[in-house]
């Protein structure tokens, strides 16, 4: 299902009414090229038309979520702990392949997000359309690995070897301005794999990461997206899962 966008007007009022910017088809206002971060909050608002009143919602950290965020506003203020099953979870991704498998925790928070957005009843990802990719790991750019802190070159190193077939380059994620390890919300390292081809059967992967010892979780949310919205320069596409 696909919204055509190319005519949007850059107003704020039309994305709080209507959660899409969409131009009059009789206007004669030239069109106006949107930024990635307007396309994201194009994108974002549009999921949380998915949102209903008495729903439990688990949100993510990304900057395509904080739009979700803005737009629910006072909705979250309950402890998510109180809750066995969260009704919906929209989050953004790092990647995107054509399967709905997804990268995240490029921004560190990969386990806490996966723990809420696997307990839910529907996850909703948003992204822009950079993030699609025929597979993951395509982008070379990093796959996350939390790590416990002891022995963690230990880790890196089976790692780097479990996946050497696919050219994988394993690096711990420091801060660039000092040098020191990038630490998480649970007291953990991240580990930041880079592949150079396709590592073939994500499930067994993701087998092979997690019976490592040492290892906590890593960055692909396999089997787990059930609605995903894209916004593009031609406009907001949504794909839902295929029910098996």
């Amino acid at each position: 299902m696909a919204i055509p966008c190319a005519h949007f007007m850059a107003s704020e009022k039309a994305v709080l009414e209507n959660g899409i910017l969409m131009g009059s088809p009789t206007s004669m206002a030239s069109p106006v090229i949107l930024s990635q971060d307007e396309l994201k909050k194009i994108a974002a608002y549009k999921a949380v038309e998915y949102v209903e009143s008495g729903m439990v919602i688990g949100l993510g950290t990304g900057s395509t979520a904080k739009h979700a965020v803005d737009r629910i506003g006072e909705l979250l203020r309950q402890d998510l702990d109180t809750y066995p099953v969260v009704d919906l979870a929209i989050d953004g991704a790092d990647e995107v392949d054509p399967f709905l498998n997804l990268v995240k925790g490029r921004g560190g928070s990969l386990l806490r997000e996966k723990m809420i957005e696997s307990a839910c009843k529907k996850f909703i990802v948003i992204v822009d359309e950079s993030k699609m990719v025929k597979y993951l790991g395509g982008s070379g750019l990093a796959m996350p690995v939390e790590v416990i802190p002891f022995c963690w070159k230990f880790s890196a190193e089976r790692l780097r070897k479990l996946f050497e077939y696919a050219g994988c380059v394993a690096k711990l994620r420091t801060f660039p301005e000092n040098g020191e390890p990038f630490v998480t919300d649970n007291g953990n390292y991240i580990v930041d794999l880079y592949f150079k081809k396709d590592i073939g059967d994500l499930n067994a992967a993701s087998d092979a990461i997690l019976r490592l010892p040492g290892i906590v979780e890593h960055g692909m949310f396999l089997d787990m997206a059930t609605t995903l919205i894209v916004a593009g320069e031609l406009g907001v596409t949504i794909k839902n899962k295929q029910k098996n």
